[in-house]
């Protein structure tokens, strides 16, 4: 289901990590988020453009890294920024526990 994609040559994560704290961003400057997205390129973990801050897509924006994975329990889909499609990558594996958001009531 990644048809069209041609930027998952750059995939360097492939295991998800076993847990985060929250945005990056957002707990370094005590920001809310909702949802939280892996970068497939580097590991950097940001918020969803539902966010406030929208810290993925600022991450796209500043390094260029086009991929990203939803953490979200129960959620498989990544996105590419640069093509704008989404898609289930294989060969991504494992699970991550994520705190509740802020933002979610």
């Amino acid at each position: 289901m990644s048809e069209g994609c041609g930027h998952l040559g750059e995939i360097k994560v492939t295991r998800l990590p076993e847990s985060v704290d929250g945005c990056e961003e957002c707990l370094r400057d005590g920001s809310p988020w909702l949802h939280l997205r892996l970068c497939l390129v580097c590991g950097r973990v940001g918020c969803c453009d539902s966010s406030p801050n929208q810290h993925a897509t600022r991450h796209f924006q500043e390094t260029g890294h086009p991929l990203i994975r939803s953490l979200e329990p129960g959620e498989e889909w990544s996105w590419c920024f640069v093509d704008e499609l989404p898609m289930a990558i294989e060969g991504i594996e494992g699970e991550t526990r994520i705190p509740p958001s802020p933002l979610a009531g």
